[in-house]
């Protein structure tokens, strides 16, 4: 606050001095004491002086001091003022730096920062195997051209894929005594998994592929697949849904990777399986667990929704019912896996069957000749202890789309839910 004169209160600022001597002067001298002598009170402090000369120069000095104290908390304000600033200025900057490398981390990590797709990492990983000793050169220009030859003609090249597992799991529970009570698996399904083209990102596409295996070898879905007769690359399924989201599906997923996967190493989920899938007229639902149903964070609903999908219309007495469901496309947070079939054992306990793209076709080949004590099932089995994600999502087929209904799917995409299990 402003200096106050010391004899009316007035606020005077700067002008205290000013204000003192042409307000107040005759208040400076003062009745002297019995001795005759003219003493003169400071006031300001009250000191007494006997010289009105040395009470002016006194009261300078206070003066002088006030008007220091006054710039001087001016000064420390605007300090104290720019450093706040600068220090706001240096946090905002280094917040926008960490957001912007999380930013291209998730790029990255999701595959949409423009490092290239397909052609690019296989290239890039053989070359890496021939370096290290692992590939002959001849063996590597072999593989380039038998991968490029598939790049144009669309068409996996069928190097990771195993056929034959579910017959044999088929033929293995026939025999196994110990406590499964009943099994329940899907119509054929070829197993693929991820190669050098697609590891770390792929297991979305190769999910899609065994699912695309499985309606394949069933009659019902000729018609929805007359242009889809063999199993797509995976830049062809990336083709795939650019076309579907051209059509007009799911817009908003479409917004969140530029309209663009073709080239790119970009994950995909359940939401573009969907849109894919009804592209095709191949009539699907989204299912959504979007949170544990029971102890422990696991999702029980999860599973009996498993069981009752794959048990409705095969309720029949056979321990081993081998149905003609296709399989279930199951989504959790950085991975997906393909739901086969399910067990309910003797104890009322269920037990899903999944392939996991991850799973190398050396281990799955092991399953053609399974061992009567079914160890070689440890690949495949997960109890409801063992799926332990926040959520999941599963993609389930159930049908054929007619032209109409396709249309309205289309338009409904475009706000796109789920149905979500309370």
């Amino acid at each position: 606050a402003p200096p106050e004169c010391p004899f009316c209160g007035e606020a005077a600022g700067r002008e205290l001095e000013e204000h003192v001597r042409a307000r107040h002067g005759h208040l400076l001298g003062a009745p002297g004491t019995g001795n005759g002598e003219q003493l003169y009170e400071c006031p300001m402090c009250s000191l007494t002086c006997t010289n009105i000369e040395i009470l002016e120069e006194h009261v300078d000095l206070h003066l002088e001091e006030h008007s220091f104290s006054e710039g001087g908390n001016i000064r420390d304000l605007e300090l104290a003022q720019q450093l706040q600033t600068e220090e706001d200025e240096r946090q905002r900057s280094e917040e926008e730096k960490r957001e912007r490398e999380e930013f291209k981390k998730l790029q990255r990590q999701y595959g949409l920062d423009n490092s290239g797709g397909f052609k690019q990492q296989f290239l890039r990983n053989m070359e890496r195997e021939v370096d290290r000793g692992r590939m002959q050169p001849f063996e590597y220009h072999k593989r380039k051209a038998d991968m490029m030859e598939s790049l144009a003609s669309g068409i996996d090249d069928g190097k990771t894929k195993t056929s034959g597992v579910i017959e044999a799991l088929c033929k293995y529970y026939q025999n196994e005594n110990k406590d499964v009570r009943r099994v329940w698996l899907s119509a054929g399904v070829d197993h693929f998994h991820s190669s050098l083209g697609d590891r770390g990102w792929g297991c979305g596409y190769r999910n899609f592929q065994m699912l695309l295996s499985s309606l394949l070898q069933n009659s019902f879905y000729n018609d929805c697949l007359r242009d889809t007769t063999l199993i797509p690359s995976i830049p062809k399924i990336q083709s795939m849904i650019e076309d579907a989201w051209r059509e007009g599906f799911d817009p908003h997923g479409a917004s969140h990777f530029n309209n663009r996967l073709h080239g790119s190493k970009a994950w995909i989920g359940a939401c573009e399986i969907y849109s894919l899938l009804t592209s095709l007229r191949i009539k699907c639902q989204i299912i959504d667990f979007h949170k544990p149903t029971g102890p422990m964070g696991t999702h029980p609903r999860l599973f009996e929704w498993i069981l009752h999908y794959y048990s409705t219309d095969n309720e029949g007495g056979a321990k081993v019912v081998c149905t003609s469901k296709p399989p279930i496309y199951l989504q959790h947070q950085g991975h997906s896996r393909t739901v086969v079939g399910i067990e309910e054992k003797k104890n009322k306990s269920l037990c899903l069957l999944l392939f996991d793209p991850g799973c190398s076709s050396q281990e799955m080949q092991k399953l053609l000749k399974q061992n009567s004590d079914g160890t070689g099932l440890k690949l495949l089995r997960k109890f409801v202890g063992s799926l332990k994600e926040k959520q999941y999502q599963i993609v389930a087929v159930d049908g054929v789309l007619s032209l109409e209904e396709k249309v309205a799917r289309c338009r409904a995409s475009q706000v796109l839910t789920s149905e979500k299990i309370p």
